[in-house]
């Protein structure tokens, strides 16, 4: 599966952590598109300019810290801002979704907040979580990247190794020490092509220290 990425982004400055890392994993090749989930829209058309206007302002803002002001943006409606990433992914060929980490994180670890939660529980497109704090070097590499395999599951090796090649980085096999990045397989037993999260995968998860990517069951991504 080639890899185009979407960063869930709405200005807040966890969610520059997520630009900092989108633009790290863009190094290996991917393609990055800006997203913003709006939940309706307004029934009032001057209410309505001015929420749209908001909404291409925060885009906008992404695009300027990442320096490219032709990303592409999208603004996405939504009652449920994880439904309106998938779909987003979906119709756009993305396999990667990267989120910022929730706002109450210590630095150097990676929190999923509510929306990424809601996908890892069943979703079917890569998540990745940014660590806290990366927004701080703009121009932050990801040098050393670990593998975490359940139950025979290969793909996050050979995900990690993809990747590692991409970016000159060192890959580090069964998460052994503290690294960038981990790659997280789903639980072994899920459904193909589904994120499910069992006892193991969450203790991973939990002990990183790094941002992670989790691959739905069976799912590589390549760079």
């Amino acid at each position: 599966m080639s890899t185009n990425i979407i960063v869930s982004y709405d200005g807040t400055p966890n969610d520059d952590d997520a630009l900092a890392l989108g633009k790290a994993l863009a190094r290996g090749g991917a393609t990055l598109a800006l997203a913003y989930v709006r939940h309706s829209r307004e029934f009032d058309p001057r209410r309505e300019e001015l929420a749209n206007h908001d909404a291409q302002r925060r885009l906008e803002s992404g695009a300027n810290w990442l320096g490219d002001p032709d990303i592409p943006r999208h603004v996405v409606f939504s009652a449920s801002t994880g439904e309106g990433l998938a779909q987003l992914a979906q119709s756009e060929g993305a396999s990667l979704i990267v989120f910022g980490s929730d706002y109450r994180t210590p630095p150097g670890r990676a929190e999923p907040g509510t929306t990424a939660q809601y996908l890892l529980e069943g979703g079917s497109v890569a998540i990745a979580v940014a660590q806290a704090g990366l927004r701080t070097n703009a121009e932050a590499a990801i040098k050393s990247i670990a593998a975490a395999t359940t139950g025979g599951d290969d793909e996050a090796e050979r995900t990690a190794q993809a990747l590692a090649d991409r970016l000159g980085a060192t890959f580090v096999s069964n998460g052994a020490g503290p690294t960038d990045m981990i790659v997280v397989a789903s639980q072994a037993g899920g459904p193909d092509r589904r994120i499910t999260l069992g006892g193991s995968t969450r203790s991973m998860l939990n002990s990183a220290l790094g941002s992670v990517i989790v691959l739905p069951r069976g799912t590589a991504l390549t760079f």
